[in-house]
């Protein structure tokens, strides 16, 4: 079994917000895959649904960004997870719009979400998957509780399909086979 959480903040008014990426990856997976059956269970959304018969559970955490770890902790421990079996999605400042950077493991590059992953965890030691939002202009919170401008919008599909297609090569052929293919 393995978890993806896609990070995101939970209503309507926070769906189309850059902050909210991760979410739009697991929703192109669930488009792509069937969902077995949906819960909500320990601060979260949870799909069950099955990729090349491994068992996968896509996690939107309900906590807001700053929380994350709040909900992904306890998932992780009641399914009994390793560490490499975890795969967070998120947005990234750091790289250009629409970049897709994938990695064993790493820091948070100052990332709120996923410093409280990390933290409740008490490790960076997990696979990730960074989409670029770009740089703002302004106020970093601005920035990522804004939308997409129309001239983003269309390298943003591009790397949400790009990212669901990476998390397809890793639960097929492993982290390694997966930045190889898509870095």
């Amino acid at each position: 079994m393995k978890m993806l959480v896609g990070l995101g903040n939970p209503g309507k008014k926070y769906s189309h917000t850059r902050h909210n990426i991760g979410f739009k990856v697991l929703e192109e997976l669930a488009r792509r895959h069937r969902i077995e059956k949906e819960e909500s269970r320990y601060d979260a959304i949870v799909g069950h649904l099955r990729i090349n018969q491994e068992k996968l559970l896509l996690v939107k955490p309900l906590t807001f960004m700053n929380l994350s770890g709040k909900a992904v902790r306890p998932l992780f421990n009641w399914f009994k997870l390793e560490l490499s079996e975890l795969l967070v999605v998120y947005d990234d400042m750091d790289l250009p719009p629409g970049a897709v950077r994938i990695r064993a493991s790493g820091g948070t590059g100052g990332h709120k979400g996923m410093q409280s992953i990390c933290e409740s965890l008490g490790s960076r030691d997990f696979p990730r998957i960074r989409i670029g939002i770009g740089r703002p202009p302004g106020g970093a919170i601005d920035w990522v509780l804004g939308e997409f401008s129309e001239s983003e919008k269309p390298l943003m599909q591009d790397a949400v399909e790009k990212a669901a297609s990476a998390i397809e090569c890793w639960i097929k052929s492993g982290i390694d086979a997966c930045m190889n293919a898509y870095n």
